[in-house]
């Protein structure tokens, strides 16, 4: 009785009242707190934290990086995962619903799932390698072990030739590196293999079938995981959010173990002081905190709102970040240990899922009726078949010069101005009052007070800094020797502005279709929360969420009995029964 009163306490009830519902029937919740802290961990630890990270890493001066790294956790990482987590799980809806809260800026959640279809598209195609190379590796010698290849080139030396077996032919081929350009027996059988590269972005030449049937088993997977919605994907979670770090653990192990791996380890934590003062370092920095934590691609508030409404999602946001900080770091001793082994192999100096699941939250969510929420999994069907057929030029010999425009230009300057039209829209169009009253009702506490600096002053400033260096440092895109044509750039801009041309557009269309006489009172109303922002569940709508009473409606209020029990007897004498001729009779004649 005790457990059941405390129980009804966490949840909002008064003694003596029935406990409240803290779960959603009709969306549906998480099995569990560890399922969506592990989705979140997988969905913000990924090729940010195991490729991009050591990579800047290695550009901008080692354990030099690091420093400003951390200082943009603590000051903009941190505090906008937690506004987005709370953001969702507040208002129980996904990336389109949760704009009831100021309506014109809708067009920040289509913004996002612009965002999250570009990249679903282009992470299921990296997945797709992945799969391909997993298979092509379950044989007694790897395929890109030797350079005998029909593929490979004369330029190609490998670790197990015996025409680099001694430190002599090292030295030897650092004189004729002006003349010979040596590469690897991996990157040819990659390049010359796999890709068949084309010499040019126009230029797609065929369908390269082994990829094409590994993106169709990585679209089955996903459809797989996402086909009873959270149901499902947190079950699957279990697996996919830790084997990572068993990988990771692995190669570390091995990487460690190779010549040279000092070199590289050394080189990833000696600070190279001087480089700490270039702005380009810092604008670096924070561009990395914003990519790895998967901030304003919807997926954060998407995974959120499938939360109970009295989750602490701050201590949440606190774990989940921090756990992709150290990944990131964890990453980066792996990748700079193999880095220091090719280095000492080459004779050269060292310095030289979700996604898915928020687009289909926010179609079942925006379009709201029962007929579509029964039929999610065809919603979830539709969408990944629609995904493999985009992803199917990706898979052409110029998939790869696609893929990094798309990586490029489709997920980087956008995702700057989204995250720093949300911030301004919740903190200064709704009102950072209103949103610190929402999350101490709850979580049962305000936001601390660093939180609501950041929110209000720090991180947007930081979102404009990025945003201002990511103008002034732009460089246009190449991959390797290939530069890449002006149309092609062209394509990316128009890809980037795709998704912050959804902002304007809507705003523009709700001011339009808003009740006023004059403009000014058509952008107070388009901007004023809409009546059914708020709490999903009727049990959590209290204070000012708490509807109004009105005659009519209080005929249909539930009275409870000062006695329960008595009623229910009462209740029971007075049932009608059915005679034996079919008619209904009071066990009371007397009622």
């Amino acid at each position: 009785m005790a457990e059941k009163c405390s129980e009804g306490l966490l949840n909002g009830a008064v003694p003596g009242e029935r406990s409240k519902q803290d779960k959603s029937v009709k969306r549906g919740n998480w099995g569990n707190q560890i399922e969506f802290v592990l989705t979140s961990v997988g969905y913000a630890v990924g090729l940010g934290n195991v490729w991009r990270f050591p990579y800047l890493c290695y550009r901008n001066g080692g354990g030099a990086f690091m420093f400003p790294y951390f200082i943009m956790l603590v000051f903009c990482g941190i505090p906008l995962f937690f506004m987005e987590l709370s953001f969702g799980q507040f208002a129980s809806q996904g990336c389109l619903g949760v704009w009831r809260v100021s309506p014109m800026f809708k067009g920040v959640g289509y913004g996002m799932m612009v965002v999250s279809t570009y990249i679903g598209i282009y992470y299921n195609v990296v997945i797709c390698i992945a799969f391909y190379y997993f298979f092509v590796s379950m044989t007694r010698v790897l395929p890109w072990t030797y350079c005998s290849n029909a593929w490979n080139t004369p330029d190609c030396v490998g670790v197990l030739d015996g025409n680099l077996s001694s430190h002599a032919a090292v030295n030897l081929t650092r004189l004729l590196n002006a003349t010979q350009k040596r590469t690897s027996p991996s990157k040819e059988y990659w390049r010359r293999y796999v890709l068949s590269l084309s010499d040019d972005i126009g230029n797609l030449g065929e369908v390269r079938l082994p990829l094409l049937g590994c993106l169709g088993v990585s679209w089955v997977v996903v459809f797989l995981c996402l086909i009873k919605g959270v149901k499902s994907s947190g079950k699957v979670v279990y697996f996919t959010a830790t084997f990572p770090y068993v990988v990771l653990t692995i190669l570390f192990v091995r990487g460690i173990t190779l010549e040279g791996a000092l070199t590289g380890i050394m080189y990833y934590l000696t600070p190279q002081w001087d480089k700490i003062l270039d702005a380009k370092v810092w604008g670096d920095a924070a561009s990395q905190i914003f990519y790895s934590l998967g901030c304003a691609w919807g997926g954060l508030i998407t995974m959120a709102s499938y939360n109970k409404f009295h989750n602490n999602c701050y201590r949440d946001s606190i774990i989940i970040s921090i756990t992709n900080c150290a990944t990131s770091v964890y990453a980066g001793f792996v990748i700079f240990s193999i880095l220091g082994f090719m280095a000492n192999h080459l004779g050269v100096d060292i310095s030289k899922f979700c996604l898915l699941e928020t687009l289909v939250t926010a179609i079942v969510d925006e379009v709201g009726n029962e007929w579509i929420i029964r039929r999610k999994t065809f919603v979830t069907l539709g969408v990944a078949v629609a995904g493999f057929l985009l992803g199917i030029p990706l898979t052409t010999q110029a998939g790869i010069y696609w893929l990094l425009l798309m990586d490029n230009y489709a997920a980087s300057f956008s995702l700057v101005v989204i995250s720093c039209i949300m911030c301004v829209a919740i903190m200064y169009i709704y009102g950072h009052r209103n949103y610190f009253k929402d999350i101490e009702m709850m979580l049962g506490f305000p936001p601390p007070l660093f939180f609501q600096i950041c929110w209000r002053f720090i991180s947007p400033a930081i979102i404009f800094f990025i945003l201002v260096f990511t103008v002034i440092q732009y460089r246009p895109i190449s991959y390797n020797e290939y530069v890449y044509p002006t149309w092609a750039i062209s394509i990316g801009f128009l890809m980037a502005l795709s998704s912050v041309i959804c902002i304007p557009i809507y705003a523009i269309y709700k001011v339009c279709h808003s009740e006023g006489d004059t403009l000014l009172e058509r952008l107070k109303n388009a901007t004023k929360a809409s009546k059914d922002w708020g709490p999903a569940l009727a049990e959590h709508r209290s204070g000012r969420y708490a509807p109004a009473f009105s005659p009519s409606t209080e005929s249909h209020l539930e009275v409870q009995p000062l006695h329960p029990e008595k009623a229910r007897n009462e209740a029971a004498a007075a049932s009608p029964v059915q005679g034996s001729n079919g008619s209904a009779h009071s066990q009371d004649s007397r009622l």
